[in-house]
């Protein structure tokens, strides 16, 4: 199974896909949150930074902290497109964005309910407008890996050959 993944996953879709999905992940709750929950746009930022700097970086207004915050979300981001990748890999476009979606739900479940062990102060922000920008995340994710992903074409390549 992991020579499998390891020689059919197309890996340079992975980045690319985990990449358009934090920013979509991030206009949305950027957008919405003053609408919504009138909260600054920015807090976000300060909550994906606290994770490495710890509960400090929610008071910290500085260009730094919410560079810290960006450059983690992106990192986290693409980690779980590794996992959308591997789960929804050679399934379809379709699969891919269904799929998808239900693992950003999951992974919505992960980090508010098992991360708030290590980082008390998330439990904070859980909202359903977070929910569903998990939700967009991984769809969004998943759609774009799969649109980028050779496997598939591949497979029709060989079978027009044949």
């Amino acid at each position: 199974m992991v020579d499998s993944v390891k020689n059919n996953v197309t890996w340079r879709a992975i980045p690319i896909a985990g990449f358009i999905g934090s920013i979509i992940f991030l206009a949305l709750i950027m957008i919405l949150n003053p609408i919504l929950n009138n909260v600054d746009s920015f807090f976000i930022l300060r909550y994906f930074a606290s994770i490495v700097q710890g509960s400090e970086a929610l008071v910290d207004e500085s260009v730094l902290t919410l560079i810290i915050g960006i450059a983690t979300h992106i990192v986290l981001s693409i980690f779980f497109a590794l996992v959308i990748a591997i789960v929804i890999h050679r399934w379809g476009l379709i699969v891919g964005i269904v799929g998808g979606g239900i693992l950003g739900l999951a992974f919505y479940s992960i980090n508010f309910y098992t991360m708030t062990v290590f980082f008390p102060w998330m439990a904070a922000i859980d909202t359903p407008l977070l929910i569903a920008g998990h939700i967009v995340f991984g769809a969004v994710t998943g759609g774009i890996y799969e649109s980028l992903d050779h496997y598939d074409t591949d497979l029709i390549d060989q079978g027009a050959g044949s």
